[in-house]
Protein backbone atom coordinates (compact mmCIF):
# COMPACT_ATOMS: atom_id res chain seq x y z
CA UNK A 1 0.00 0.00 0.00
CA UNK A 2 1.43 3.40 -1.03
CA UNK A 3 1.20 6.12 1.59
CA UNK A 4 -0.52 9.32 0.51
CA UNK A 5 1.79 12.25 -0.03
CA UNK A 6 1.48 14.94 2.62
CA UNK A 7 -0.77 17.82 1.64
CA UNK A 8 1.20 20.94 0.84
CA UNK A 9 0.20 23.87 2.97
CA UNK A 10 -0.45 27.12 1.09
CA UNK A 11 2.36 29.66 1.11
CA UNK A 12 2.01 33.04 2.79
CA UNK A 13 4.72 35.56 1.96
CA UNK A 14 5.04 38.69 4.11
CA UNK A 15 6.88 41.69 2.63
CA UNK A 16 8.02 43.72 5.61
CA UNK A 17 9.39 42.54 8.94
CA UNK A 18 8.07 45.47 10.95
CA UNK A 19 5.39 45.81 13.58
CA UNK A 20 2.35 45.69 11.27
CA UNK A 21 3.28 42.58 9.30
CA UNK A 22 4.48 40.52 12.25
CA UNK A 23 1.54 41.56 14.42
CA UNK A 24 -0.72 40.21 11.66
CA UNK A 25 1.16 36.89 11.79
CA UNK A 26 0.81 36.76 15.59
CA UNK A 27 -2.94 37.32 15.26
CA UNK A 28 -3.07 34.63 12.56
CA UNK A 29 -1.36 32.13 14.88
CA UNK A 30 -4.16 32.66 17.44
CA UNK A 31 -6.75 31.59 14.86
CA UNK A 32 -5.00 29.15 12.52
CA UNK A 33 -1.41 28.41 13.57
CA UNK A 34 -0.84 25.66 11.00
CA UNK A 35 -2.62 27.10 7.99
CA UNK A 36 0.38 28.41 6.02
CA UNK A 37 4.04 27.95 5.30
CA UNK A 38 5.24 31.47 6.07
CA UNK A 39 8.16 33.39 4.58
CA UNK A 40 9.06 36.89 5.78
CA UNK A 41 11.32 39.38 3.98
CA UNK A 42 12.68 42.42 5.82
CA UNK A 43 14.95 45.28 4.75
CA UNK A 44 16.71 45.53 8.12
CA UNK A 45 19.15 42.88 9.43
CA UNK A 46 17.21 42.33 12.66
CA UNK A 47 14.25 40.52 14.03
CA UNK A 48 11.07 42.49 14.66
CA UNK A 49 11.46 45.41 17.07
CA UNK A 50 9.27 48.09 18.60
CA UNK A 51 9.83 51.17 16.44
CA UNK A 52 7.88 53.27 18.95
CA UNK A 53 10.72 52.77 21.44
CA UNK A 54 13.45 54.19 19.21
CA UNK A 55 13.18 57.46 21.14
CA UNK A 56 13.96 55.86 24.54
CA UNK A 57 16.75 53.90 22.80
CA UNK A 58 18.23 57.20 21.60
CA UNK A 59 17.89 58.88 24.99
CA UNK A 60 19.54 55.94 26.77
CA UNK A 61 16.43 54.91 28.71
CA UNK A 62 16.26 51.62 26.75
CA UNK A 63 18.80 49.19 25.33
CA UNK A 64 18.49 47.31 22.04
CA UNK A 65 17.39 44.07 23.72
CA UNK A 66 14.62 46.01 25.50
CA UNK A 67 12.91 46.97 22.24
CA UNK A 68 13.12 43.62 20.43
CA UNK A 69 9.68 42.06 20.02
CA UNK A 70 10.51 38.91 18.05
CA UNK A 71 14.14 37.78 17.99
CA UNK A 72 15.33 35.30 15.38
CA UNK A 73 14.58 32.39 17.75
CA UNK A 74 10.87 33.26 17.57
CA UNK A 75 10.83 32.81 13.79
CA UNK A 76 12.62 29.45 14.06
CA UNK A 77 10.27 28.27 16.80
CA UNK A 78 7.25 29.05 14.59
CA UNK A 79 8.87 27.56 11.47
CA UNK A 80 8.93 30.93 9.71
CA UNK A 81 11.56 31.39 7.02
CA UNK A 82 13.12 34.82 7.65
CA UNK A 83 15.15 36.73 5.07
CA UNK A 84 16.41 39.66 7.16
CA UNK A 85 18.37 42.36 5.40
CA UNK A 86 17.04 41.18 2.04
CA UNK A 87 14.07 43.30 0.87
CA UNK A 88 11.71 42.24 -1.90
CA UNK A 89 12.36 44.17 -5.10
CA UNK A 90 9.60 42.84 -7.38
CA UNK A 91 6.23 41.09 -7.31
CA UNK A 92 5.10 38.95 -10.26
CA UNK A 93 1.36 38.67 -9.73
CA UNK A 94 0.82 36.51 -12.82
CA UNK A 95 3.24 33.86 -11.52
CA UNK A 96 2.45 34.65 -7.86
CA UNK A 97 6.11 35.08 -7.03
CA UNK A 98 8.29 37.62 -5.27
CA UNK A 99 11.99 38.26 -5.83
CA UNK A 100 14.39 39.72 -3.26
CA UNK A 101 17.43 41.93 -3.70
CA UNK A 102 19.64 38.86 -3.22
CA UNK A 103 17.78 37.01 -5.99
CA UNK A 104 15.63 34.77 -3.77
CA UNK A 105 12.40 33.75 -5.55
CA UNK A 106 9.43 32.56 -3.47
CA UNK A 107 5.98 31.49 -4.67
CA UNK A 108 2.94 32.71 -2.75
CA UNK A 109 -0.67 31.65 -2.46
CA UNK A 110 -1.36 34.68 -0.30
CA UNK A 111 0.76 37.81 -0.12
CA UNK A 112 0.81 40.34 2.73
CA UNK A 113 2.42 43.71 1.98
CA UNK A 114 3.56 45.62 5.07
CA UNK A 115 6.23 47.92 3.68
CA UNK A 116 5.46 50.82 6.04
CA UNK A 117 6.50 54.33 5.10
CA UNK A 118 9.56 56.33 4.08
CA UNK A 119 10.73 59.50 5.82
CA UNK A 120 10.43 62.75 3.91
CA UNK A 121 13.85 64.25 3.19
CA UNK A 122 13.45 67.89 2.22
CA UNK A 123 14.98 68.31 -1.27
CA UNK A 124 16.94 71.42 -0.35
CA UNK A 125 20.57 71.99 -1.42
CA UNK A 126 22.86 69.96 0.83
CA UNK A 127 20.28 67.34 1.82
CA UNK A 128 22.69 64.55 0.80
CA UNK A 129 25.63 65.72 2.92
CA UNK A 130 27.12 63.41 5.52
CA UNK A 131 25.34 63.96 8.83
CA UNK A 132 21.88 64.57 7.31
CA UNK A 133 19.63 61.68 8.30
CA UNK A 134 16.06 60.67 9.11
CA UNK A 135 14.84 59.12 12.38
CA UNK A 136 13.28 55.87 11.30
CA UNK A 137 15.27 52.81 12.32
CA UNK A 138 18.02 51.37 14.51
CA UNK A 139 20.73 52.45 12.09
CA UNK A 140 19.53 56.07 12.38
CA UNK A 141 19.78 55.82 16.17
CA UNK A 142 23.32 54.42 15.90
CA UNK A 143 24.27 57.33 13.60
CA UNK A 144 22.86 59.87 16.07
CA UNK A 145 24.63 58.29 19.04
CA UNK A 146 27.93 58.36 17.12
CA UNK A 147 27.37 62.04 16.24
CA UNK A 148 26.63 62.86 19.88
CA UNK A 149 29.99 61.38 20.91
CA UNK A 150 32.02 63.43 18.42
CA UNK A 151 29.99 66.57 17.68
CA UNK A 152 28.16 69.37 19.46
CA UNK A 153 25.37 70.98 17.43
CA UNK A 154 22.22 69.21 16.22
CA UNK A 155 19.28 70.60 14.25
CA UNK A 156 16.00 68.71 14.11
CA UNK A 157 13.75 69.75 11.22
CA UNK A 158 10.14 69.12 12.20
CA UNK A 159 8.40 70.03 15.45
CA UNK A 160 5.92 67.18 15.51
CA UNK A 161 5.83 64.21 17.85
CA UNK A 162 8.83 62.39 16.36
CA UNK A 163 10.94 65.53 16.06
CA UNK A 164 10.48 66.46 19.71
CA UNK A 165 11.34 62.94 20.82
CA UNK A 166 14.49 62.99 18.66
CA UNK A 167 15.47 66.41 20.02
CA UNK A 168 14.98 65.29 23.61
CA UNK A 169 17.08 62.17 23.03
CA UNK A 170 19.94 64.11 21.43
CA UNK A 171 19.87 66.66 24.23
CA UNK A 172 20.09 63.85 26.81
CA UNK A 173 23.14 62.60 24.91
CA UNK A 174 24.81 65.97 25.46
CA UNK A 175 24.15 67.81 22.20
CA UNK A 176 22.99 71.40 21.82
CA UNK A 177 19.71 71.01 19.91
CA UNK A 178 17.66 73.44 17.82
CA UNK A 179 14.21 72.35 16.61
CA UNK A 180 13.07 73.98 13.37
CA UNK A 181 9.35 73.92 12.58
CA UNK A 182 7.56 75.42 9.60
CA UNK A 183 4.35 76.08 11.59
CA UNK A 184 4.05 78.66 14.36
CA UNK A 185 3.20 76.07 17.05
CA UNK A 186 4.68 72.71 18.04
CA UNK A 187 2.73 69.51 17.34
CA UNK A 188 0.16 71.64 15.52
CA UNK A 189 -1.72 68.57 14.26
CA UNK A 190 -2.28 67.21 17.77
CA UNK A 191 -2.36 70.29 20.02
CA UNK A 192 -4.21 73.56 20.23
CA UNK A 193 -2.25 76.79 20.67
CA UNK A 194 -2.35 77.03 24.51
CA UNK A 195 -1.14 73.45 24.99
CA UNK A 196 1.57 73.94 22.36
CA UNK A 197 2.78 77.07 24.16
CA UNK A 198 2.97 75.21 27.49
CA UNK A 199 4.91 72.41 25.84
CA UNK A 200 7.35 74.83 24.21
CA UNK A 201 7.99 76.56 27.51
CA UNK A 202 8.62 73.29 29.34
CA UNK A 203 11.06 72.06 26.70
CA UNK A 204 12.88 75.41 26.56
CA UNK A 205 13.43 75.21 30.31
CA UNK A 206 15.08 71.84 29.71
CA UNK A 207 17.49 73.43 27.25
CA UNK A 208 15.96 72.93 23.80
CA UNK A 209 15.90 75.86 21.37
CA UNK A 210 13.07 76.44 18.89
CA UNK A 211 12.77 78.29 15.60
CA UNK A 212 9.09 78.40 14.65
CA UNK A 213 7.60 79.54 11.33
CA UNK A 214 11.07 78.86 9.91
CA UNK A 215 11.56 77.69 6.33
CA UNK A 216 14.74 75.75 5.58
CA UNK A 217 16.44 77.01 2.43
CA UNK A 218 19.69 75.05 2.38
CA UNK A 219 21.92 72.76 4.39
CA UNK A 220 25.47 74.09 4.46
CA UNK A 221 28.75 72.22 4.21
CA UNK A 222 31.21 70.63 1.81
CA UNK A 223 31.32 66.93 2.69
CA UNK A 224 29.71 66.97 6.15
CA UNK A 225 26.92 69.27 7.28
CA UNK A 226 28.12 72.48 8.95
CA UNK A 227 24.94 74.53 9.28
CA UNK A 228 21.40 75.29 8.14
CA UNK A 229 20.27 78.44 6.31
CA UNK A 230 16.70 79.74 6.31
CA UNK A 231 14.73 81.80 3.82
CA UNK A 232 15.15 84.95 5.91
CA UNK A 233 18.92 84.62 5.50
CA UNK A 234 19.66 83.54 9.08
CA UNK A 235 21.79 80.48 9.82
CA UNK A 236 22.43 78.09 12.72
CA UNK A 237 25.45 75.79 13.17
CA UNK A 238 24.85 72.05 12.73
CA UNK A 239 27.06 68.96 12.89
CA UNK A 240 23.97 66.76 12.57
CA UNK A 241 20.62 67.41 10.87
CA UNK A 242 17.73 65.07 11.61
CA UNK A 243 14.77 65.24 9.23
CA UNK A 244 11.43 64.52 10.93
CA UNK A 245 9.24 66.46 8.52
CA UNK A 246 6.81 63.62 7.86
CA UNK A 247 6.58 60.27 6.10
CA UNK A 248 5.16 58.92 2.85
CA UNK A 249 3.56 55.48 2.43
CA UNK A 250 6.04 53.07 0.87
CA UNK A 251 3.89 51.88 -2.04
CA UNK A 252 6.32 51.78 -5.00
CA UNK A 253 6.68 47.98 -4.92
CA UNK A 254 2.90 47.53 -4.99
CA UNK A 255 2.41 50.16 -7.69
CA UNK A 256 5.06 48.54 -9.89
CA UNK A 257 3.17 45.26 -9.52
CA UNK A 258 0.02 46.87 -10.90
CA UNK A 259 -1.88 47.10 -7.62
CA UNK A 260 -4.26 50.06 -7.31
CA UNK A 261 -2.60 52.91 -5.39
CA UNK A 262 -3.55 56.51 -4.73
CA UNK A 263 -1.72 58.14 -1.80
CA UNK A 264 -1.01 54.58 -0.60
CA UNK A 265 -2.04 50.99 -1.41
CA UNK A 266 -5.84 51.03 -1.57
CA UNK A 267 -7.50 48.32 0.54
CA UNK A 268 -11.11 47.45 1.38
CA UNK A 269 -12.66 46.73 4.77
CA UNK A 270 -10.94 43.31 4.85
CA UNK A 271 -7.48 44.85 4.15
CA UNK A 272 -7.54 43.17 0.76
CA UNK A 273 -6.24 44.91 -2.34
CA UNK A 274 -8.15 44.64 -5.60
CA UNK A 275 -6.15 41.42 -6.17
CA UNK A 276 -7.92 38.88 -3.89
CA UNK A 277 -4.65 37.07 -3.16
CA UNK A 278 -2.90 40.20 -1.91
CA UNK A 279 -3.47 41.98 1.42
CA UNK A 280 -1.79 45.03 2.91
CA UNK A 281 -1.59 46.51 6.42
CA UNK A 282 0.03 49.41 8.22
CA UNK A 283 1.46 52.72 7.11
CA UNK A 284 1.58 51.64 3.45
CA UNK A 285 -2.23 51.37 3.11
CA UNK A 286 -5.08 53.72 2.31
CA UNK A 287 -8.52 52.80 3.63
CA UNK A 288 -11.51 54.96 2.74
CA UNK A 289 -9.21 57.87 1.81
CA UNK A 290 -7.29 57.73 5.13
CA UNK A 291 -3.67 56.75 5.77
CA UNK A 292 -2.25 55.69 9.14
CA UNK A 293 0.75 56.40 11.35
CA UNK A 294 -0.26 55.37 14.87
CA UNK A 295 -0.16 51.92 16.41
CA UNK A 296 -3.77 51.51 17.57
CA UNK A 297 -5.42 51.51 14.11
CA UNK A 298 -2.65 49.30 12.72
CA UNK A 299 -3.22 46.72 15.48
CA UNK A 300 -6.89 46.60 14.52
CA UNK A 301 -5.93 46.20 10.86
CA UNK A 302 -3.74 43.26 11.87
CA UNK A 303 -6.63 41.57 13.69
CA UNK A 304 -9.01 42.00 10.77
CA UNK A 305 -6.49 40.93 8.14
CA UNK A 306 -5.48 37.86 10.17
CA UNK A 307 -9.10 36.77 10.45
CA UNK A 308 -9.49 36.80 6.69
CA UNK A 309 -6.17 35.04 6.10
CA UNK A 310 -7.34 32.38 8.57
CA UNK A 311 -10.56 31.85 6.65
CA UNK A 312 -12.63 33.33 9.47
CA UNK A 313 -13.54 36.41 7.48
CA UNK A 314 -16.33 37.92 9.51
CA UNK A 315 -14.48 41.04 10.67
CA UNK A 316 -14.41 44.42 8.96
CA UNK A 317 -11.98 47.23 9.63
CA UNK A 318 -13.64 50.37 10.98
CA UNK A 319 -11.64 53.53 11.59
CA UNK A 320 -11.66 54.85 15.16
CA UNK A 321 -10.49 57.98 16.93
CA UNK A 322 -6.80 57.89 17.84
CA UNK A 323 -4.78 59.14 20.80
CA UNK A 324 -1.25 60.57 21.02
CA UNK A 325 1.09 60.67 24.02
CA UNK A 326 4.47 62.40 23.93
CA UNK A 327 7.34 60.13 25.06
CA UNK A 328 9.54 62.74 26.73
CA UNK A 329 10.40 62.00 30.35
CA UNK A 330 8.87 64.54 32.70
CA UNK A 331 6.50 66.05 30.10
CA UNK A 332 2.91 64.84 30.42
CA UNK A 333 0.86 65.43 27.30
CA UNK A 334 -2.11 63.57 25.83
CA UNK A 335 -4.23 64.31 22.76
CA UNK A 336 -7.17 62.32 21.39
CA UNK A 337 -9.87 62.63 18.77
CA UNK A 338 -10.93 65.86 17.07
CA UNK A 339 -9.07 68.61 18.89
CA UNK A 340 -9.91 71.29 16.30
CA UNK A 341 -13.69 71.20 16.54
CA UNK A 342 -16.13 72.60 14.00
CA UNK A 343 -19.20 74.78 13.74
CA UNK A 344 -21.55 73.81 16.54
CA UNK A 345 -18.97 72.20 18.83
CA UNK A 346 -18.33 73.46 22.36
CA UNK A 347 -15.04 73.73 24.29
CA UNK A 348 -14.70 73.04 28.00
CA UNK A 349 -11.39 74.50 29.23
CA UNK A 350 -9.51 74.28 32.53
CA UNK A 351 -6.32 76.30 33.11
CA UNK A 352 -4.27 76.04 36.32
CA UNK A 353 -1.10 78.07 35.75
CA UNK A 354 0.34 77.37 39.20
CA UNK A 355 0.19 73.58 38.71
CA UNK A 356 1.01 73.79 34.99
CA UNK A 357 -2.22 72.02 34.06
CA UNK A 358 -4.29 72.64 30.94
CA UNK A 359 -7.32 70.66 29.77
CA UNK A 360 -9.55 71.25 26.77
CA UNK A 361 -12.48 68.99 25.95
CA UNK A 362 -14.36 69.33 22.65
CA UNK A 363 -18.06 68.37 22.70
CA UNK A 364 -20.42 67.89 19.80
CA UNK A 365 -23.79 68.20 21.49
CA UNK A 366 -23.62 65.80 24.43
CA UNK A 367 -20.84 63.66 22.95
CA UNK A 368 -17.14 64.11 23.70
CA UNK A 369 -15.22 64.15 20.40
CA UNK A 370 -11.76 65.46 21.39
CA UNK A 371 -9.44 66.06 24.33
CA UNK A 372 -6.13 67.88 24.90
CA UNK A 373 -4.44 67.37 28.27
CA UNK A 374 -1.19 68.91 29.52
CA UNK A 375 0.36 68.45 32.95
CA UNK A 376 -2.33 66.05 34.21
CA UNK A 377 -2.98 63.19 31.78
CA UNK A 378 -4.21 60.52 34.20
CA UNK A 379 -7.75 60.66 32.78
CA UNK A 380 -6.61 60.51 29.15
CA UNK A 381 -7.60 56.85 28.60
CA UNK A 382 -11.00 57.49 30.23
CA UNK A 383 -11.69 60.45 27.96
CA UNK A 384 -10.53 58.35 25.01
CA UNK A 385 -13.04 55.61 25.92
CA UNK A 386 -15.81 58.20 26.08
CA UNK A 387 -14.78 59.44 22.63
CA UNK A 388 -14.65 55.96 21.11
CA UNK A 389 -17.94 54.84 22.65
CA UNK A 390 -19.66 58.15 21.79
CA UNK A 391 -21.03 58.18 25.31
CA UNK A 392 -23.75 60.68 26.18
CA UNK A 393 -22.04 62.90 28.77
CA UNK A 394 -24.93 65.30 29.39
CA UNK A 395 -25.19 64.27 33.03
CA UNK A 396 -21.42 64.68 33.51
CA UNK A 397 -20.99 67.95 31.66
CA UNK A 398 -20.53 70.24 34.68
CA UNK A 399 -17.78 68.06 36.21
CA UNK A 400 -16.29 66.38 33.15
CA UNK A 401 -13.13 68.51 33.30
CA UNK A 402 -12.35 67.23 36.80
CA UNK A 403 -11.92 63.64 35.66
CA UNK A 404 -13.23 60.14 36.13
CA UNK A 405 -12.91 59.85 39.92
CA UNK A 406 -14.80 63.08 40.55
CA UNK A 407 -17.56 62.15 38.09
CA UNK A 408 -17.96 58.67 39.57
CA UNK A 409 -17.94 59.97 43.16
CA UNK A 410 -20.80 62.38 42.47
CA UNK A 411 -22.73 59.73 40.53
CA UNK A 412 -22.49 57.20 43.37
Amino acid sequence: MIAAAPTRRPSLVVIGNGMAGIRTIEELFKLAPDRYDITVFGAEPHGNYNRILLSPLLSGEKQLDDIMLNPREWYARHHITLHAGDPVVSIDRARRQVRSAAGVDVHYDRLLIATGSKPVILPVPGHNLEGVIAFRDIQDVDTMLAAARDHRHAVVIGGGLLGLEAANGLMRQGMSVTVVHVADALMNRQLDAPAAALLKGALERRGLRFLLAAHTEAILGTTRVEGVRFKDGSTVPADLVVMTAGVRPNMELAANAGLFCERAIVVDDTLQTFDPRVYAVGECVQHRSATFGLVAPIWEQARVCAAHLAGAGHRRYVQQATATKLKVTGVDLYSAGDIIGAAGTTDLVLRDARRGVYKRLVLDGNVLVGAVLYGDVADGPWYFDLIQQRTDVASLRDRLLFGKAFCEALAA
